[in-house]
């Protein structure tokens, strides 16, 4: 919502600023000049960019409207799933892992998430460290290498079209330079002819330099920055999961593990351990005898 709310206050602004100048606000609509740099680097991000990034680079503008991908009772949720995970294998074994994280759709574990269930990422990232963890007899700084590793990969596919839309905002200066010269070069067509004509050719070829700074600057640039700090928000629930498990194969017990995950989410989306217990206290008094 903020950014649609930032272009709000660009575009009042910017015009609000030129209107009060004493300029004409007709004078700024272009439609040539906005086709060349619109359609231009429109064409340019699309011969850049596989199929996959530009779907993903929609989904992550339409994502910035509705908001975070994981609230606070998301975080909740993931922190007590942790918890239920790390109480069947200190309980049961390692081995009674097994059922869950082959099928976590139909597991007993994950059913009772059925918001994180959908989060086919985030539980694949978590079946597979659990599966290393069960099969792979690893010790916690080889599974905490590989981790790493993992998370970087993810990473660098979940900014990818935030990467894309900016590198699209940074040639739209270029794409106004090349609407103005091609306005100038429609203004020295017209030399020699009537000079308010060759004024407003002028005017509209300047108009064409001022777009495509205005939309790199203003609004296409801003919306790639918070597409990657979606991103990075996003990526948090990620780098709980491996803190959790890493302190779970260190030998802590649920509790211990759960807290030291909880410290690594940001402020604003952290529940605080009052929260956590009322809800482990709930989900014991709702479950079966």
């Amino acid at each position: 919502m903020l950014v649609l709310v930032g272009s709000l206050v660009v575009i009042s602004c910017v015009l609000g600023g030129y209107l009060l100048s004493h300029g004409h606000i007709l004078a700024l609509w272009q439609p040539y000049e906005l086709m060349i740099i619109g359609g231009g680097s429109l064409g340019a991000f699309l011969s850049a960019n596989p199929p996959k990034i530009v779907k993903e680079a929609l989904s992550g503008m339409a994502g910035l409207i509705k908001g975070p991908k994981y609230r606070k009772q998301d975080y909740v949720d993931l922190l007590a799933l942790l918890y239920d995970i790390f109480s069947l294998m200190r309980k049961s074994g390692l081995l009674a892992l097994e059922p869950h994280i082959e099928d976590p759709q139909t597991s007993s574990v994950f059913a009772a998430y059925p918001r994180l269930i959908k989060e086919h990422h985030l539980i694949e990232f978590i079946t597979d460290c659990l599966r290393l963890i069960v099969g792979g007899n690893m010790n916690p700084h080889e599974l905490e290498q590989l981790l790493e590793v993992e998370l970087e990969t993810h990473h660098q596919e979940a900014e990818a079209p935030a990467a894309a839309v900016m590198k699209m905002a940074d040639a739209l200066p270029g794409f106004g330079i090349v609407a103005a010269v091609l306005g100038i070069v429609t203004t020295m067509s017209q030399l020699g002819g009537d000079t308010s004509q060759i004024g407003e050719h002028i005017a509209g070829a300047l108009v064409g330099t001022f777009l495509g700074i205005l939309l790199c600057y203003g609004f296409v640039g801003p919306l790639a920055a918070a597409m990657e700090s979606r991103v990075h928000e996003d990526g948090r629930a990620f780098e709980c999961v491996k803190v959790a498990l890493l302190s779970s194969l260190r030998g802590y017990n649920p509790k211990v593990s759960v807290e030291f995950a909880r410290k690594t989410l940001s402020a604003h989306m952290r529940p605080n351990f009052q929260d956590f217990e009322e809800h482990l206290k709930g989900a014991r008094a709702g479950a079966p005898a």
